[in-house]
C-alpha cells in the first residue's frame, strides 16, 4: 500500500466503494446482503518491513513506488502501523545508527507485534553474525524489551525465541497465540478477531464434526472447536504446525487433532485415493468422524479443481477468502450444490483494493 493512499478521512467512502464492487462480483451467487466489518482508519497493521537505507551516518527505513522502485522513499511515520511499532520504530533507528556492529550491512528490519504487547523485531543482513553481533544485539533488545533475531544467508540467529503470543476475546472466551517470525500470520488483528467471532456465529446451529483445510498456526481451529463435537485440522507448513499444537495445548483443547497434509492429500485420502502414514496419528480412522462442515481458508489462488469437488461432498461449507474473485471462481462450481446462507466482508487492508469475505454455503435440499 502505498502511503499516499492513506486517507482517513475518506475511508468510510473507500470501504463503500469496496462493499458495492465484491457486492455485484458475488452476486450471481444470489448471496444476502453482506455483513460488514470495517477496520481502525489508523495504527492496524501489527506487522511491518523496511529495506534500511545507508547514506555516510545516516540510516532510514525506506520503501519503493512500484512506479519508480529504485529510489528510495525514507519512513519517518507509519501512521498504519499498530501504536506498539509506530513508538519503537524511531527508538530502533536511533539505537542502530551509532552502532557499527549492528548496522553494518543491515539490509531489512521487520516488525511483528500483538494487542498483548509482545513485539519481536527481524534484523536481515548481507553479512555473516558473529559473537559481538550477538553481544550487542542482546543488549538492546534488553533497552527495547523485545525479542530480536538476526538472519544472514543460511543463518538464524535467536536471542530468546523467535515467536511472539498474542491474546485474542473471541465470543466471550480468550485464546492465546503462538506467532513466529516470519510465519504466516493475519495482519490486522482487530479485524481478525470479527472474523473469528462472525466463524463462530455461523457455525453455531452446525452439528457434528468439522474438517479443517488450511489451519496455518490455528487461527480460526480455537475457537471453532468449540463449535463441533471433533475438529480434523490439516496445515503443510512445519513452523504453522508446530504453532498450531503448542497453541491447542496451552489452550487446554482436547477436541481438535492436528495432522500434517495438504489439501490436495486431504481430496485424495478422503476419496480413498491414497494412504497416509500421518492419518494413523488420528484415534480412529478418518472416515469414522461425522465430518458434516469444512472449513476452508486457501491462499489467493482460492480452492483447486480437486479440493472444490471434494468440499461440495460436505453438507456446509464455511468458507473464509482473501481474494473475491477465485472465491467467485469456486462459487461457480460450488453453487450447484450449495446455497449461500451467510455472506461478510472483512476489511484486513484499509486504502487498497483487497477485501476479505467469508461464505457459509448449505448443501441443497434438492441435491441427493
Amino acid at each position: 500500500m502505498p502511503l499516499s493512499s492513506f486517507a482517513p478521512e475518506g475511508y468510510a467512502s473507500q470501504l463503500a466503494d469496496k462493499v458495492t464492487q465484491v457486492s455485484a462480483l458475488l452476486a450471481p451467487f444470489d448471496a444476502p446482503a453482506p455483513t460488514v466489518f470495517a477496520s481502525p482508519p489508523e495504527a492496524f497493521r501489527m506487522r511491518a518491513e523496511f529495506r534500511m537505507w545507508h547514506d555516510g551516518d545516516e540510516l532510514d527505513y525506506v520503501m519503493f513506488r512500484r512506479d519508480d522502485p529504485k529510489t528510495p522513499v525514507p519512513i519517518r511515520d507509519f501512521p498504519i502501523a499498530c501504536d506498539t511499532i509506530q513508538a519503537l520504530m524511531p527508538r530502533l533507528r536511533e539505537r542502530l545508527r551509532p552502532s557499527e556492529v549492528l548496522r553494518r550491512k543491515l539490509f531489512q528490519v521487520e516488525f511483528l507485534s500483538t494487542l498483548a504487547g509482545d513485539t519481536l523485531v527481524t534484523l536481515v543482513y548481507h553479512r555473516r553474525l558473529e559473537a559481538d553481533w550477538q553481544a550487542e544485539a542482546t543488549q538492546l533488545a534488553d533497552e527495547l524489551g523485545v525479542a530480536i533475531v538476526g538472519r544472514s544467508r543460511k543463518q538464524k540467529e535467536v536471542l530468546s525465541r523467535d515467536y511472539v503470543t498474542e491474546t485474542l476475546p473471541v465470543a466471550g472466551h480468550s485464546y492465546d497465540y503462538r506467532q513466529y517470525e516470519q510465519a504466516f500470520t493475519q495482519p490486522n488483528a482487530r479485524v481478525n478477531i470479527h472474523m473469528l467471532e462472525w466463524a463462530v456465529a455461523a457455525a453455531g446451529g452446525l452439528d457434528g464434526d468439522l474438517l479443517e483445510l488450511y489451519c496455518g498456526n490455528g487461527n480460526f481451529t480455537l475457537p471453532l472447536s468449540r463449535c463441533f463435537d471433533h475438529v480434523v485440522a490439516t496445515e503443510l507448513a512445519k513452523t504453522s504446525v508446530r504453532a498450531a499444537r503448542w497453541n491447542l495445548e496451552h489452550n487446554g483443547i482436547d477436541n481438535v487433532q492436528m495432522i500434517r497434509l495438504s489439501a490436495e492429500e486431504v481430496s485424495q485420502a478422503m476419496a480413498g485415493e491414497r494412504e497416509f502414514r500421518r492419518l494413523a496419528e488420528l484415534p480412529q480412522p478418518l472416515a469414522d468422524y461425522d465430518l458434516r462442515t469444512v472449513f476452508v481458508d486457501p491462499p489467493r489462488a482460492g480452492l483447486d479443481p480437486a479440493t472444490e469437488a471434494m468440499v461440495s461432498q460436505f453438507q456446509h461449507i464455511l468458507y473464509i477468502s482473501c481474494n473475491p474473485e477465485t472465491l467467485a471462481g469456486n462459487l461457480a462450481h460450488i453453487s450447484r450444490t450449495h446455497k449461500v446462507e451467510r455472506f461478510a466482508l472483512f476489511d484486513q487492508f484499509p486504502y487498497t483494493h483487497h477485501m476479505e469475505c467469508g461464505v457459509l454455503l448449505s448443501r441443497r435440499s434438492s441435491v441427493n
